[in-house]
């Protein structure tokens, strides 16, 4: 008969088992479904501004089959938002233009601005979700390349988006004369930093604009600061997944970059040489068909209200 220390030895580990069974089958089975909207408010605008409504879309690792997260993207067009801004890793298998379009077709003819993460080139590939606890992923040059030029022709040409690739431009919603820039993905040092300042610069001069948007994947600190220094009142990323399993009353216990943990989602300040500048890190819509889950951590998008500084 087993001693009083093993019997209650098995009935912790049958516990904890049991615990990791039911967090396993919550995570795979029904978050990852449990999508939902984050709402913040930013004073950002000048003084008088009528306020604007900035839904960010990011990582939708959009597969063709996956017609709950389609559906759900496509009704947040009953928000009326004023401007789009997606921060990429748009794709999820190589058919996934298929699904994005049943996503994003509502949103036509909202201004709107993208950059790309690198599943908007090359498919996930399967990977061990322990190497991230490591540091930041590794690069693997075998994966399955994308049409990254059909994305690219549906989201600026359809859709009418600005593509802000280690890019500057310019553009009008609600009321308000923008101007963004952007940087590929800094995960995949594609980020082009040195590219930006002579044009931004060019940009600016002679013209007035209500709002500069700094727009990332990966949310990297020496993107932020630069962004920082290039005059961004508002800067968006994705890139995390929030952490995409988090612990609750602990928060992510990775981000894949180097971002504080802390602010691996939501709405936070990044600081930089005395300047602090609104940043919205979303956790993201979706996650690589090899790794279906979600804990603690919701598939989500952000709707911002840009009002007036106090």
């Amino acid at each position: 008969m087993p001693s009083t220390t093993t019997r209650t030895a098995l009935t912790v580990l049958g516990t904890v088992g049991a615990v990791g069974a039911g967090a396993a089958a919550w995570g795979i089975g029904i978050e990852r479904y449990l999508f939902t909207v984050r709402f913040h408010e930013v004073p950002v605008l000048p003084a008088g501004a009528k306020p604007l409504r900035v839904l960010h879309l990011s990582d939708a690792h959009m597969a063709p089959w996956q017609h709950r997260k389609q559906e759900w993207i496509a009704r947040l067009a009953e928000f009326q938002p004023d401007l789009i801004v997606n921060t990429g890793d748009n794709m999820g298998h190589f058919d996934g233009l298929r699904g994005l379009r049943r996503a994003y077709d509502p949103l036509r003819g909202v201004p709107g601005v993208f950059v790309h993460g690198s599943n908007d080139h090359a498919a996930p590939s399967p990977r061990n979700p322990f190497l991230y606890f490591t540091g930041p992923s590794k690069v693997k040059h075998a994966a399955e390349p994308l049409d990254t030029d059909a994305l690219d022709d549906y989201l600026a040409r359809e859709l009418g988006w600005l593509d802000l690739n280690n890019r500057v431009g310019s553009l009008d919603a609600g009321g308000l004369r923008i101007a963004a820039f952007g940087v590929s993905d800094a995960h995949r040092h594609w980020d082009r930093l040195e590219a930006l300042p002579e044009p931004l610069a060019a940009l600016r001069d002679g013209q007035t604009f209500d709002l500069s948007i700094g727009v990332t994947h990966a949310p990297y600190r020496r993107v932020l600061d630069d962004f920082v220094g290039l005059g961004a009142d508002a800067i968006f990323g994705g890139h995390t997944h929030g952490g995409q399993v988090r612990v609750p009353g602990f928060g992510a216990l990775v981000a894949n970059c180097d971002i504080p943990l802390r602010q691996a989602r939501g709405l936070s300040a990044w600081e930089h040489d005395g300047h602090s500048v609104p940043l919205n890190v979303s956790a993201g819509l979706g996650h690589s068909i090899y790794a279906p889950v979600r804990f603690a951590c919701r598939p989500e998008a952000s709707l911002l209200t840009l009002v007036p500084r106090a």
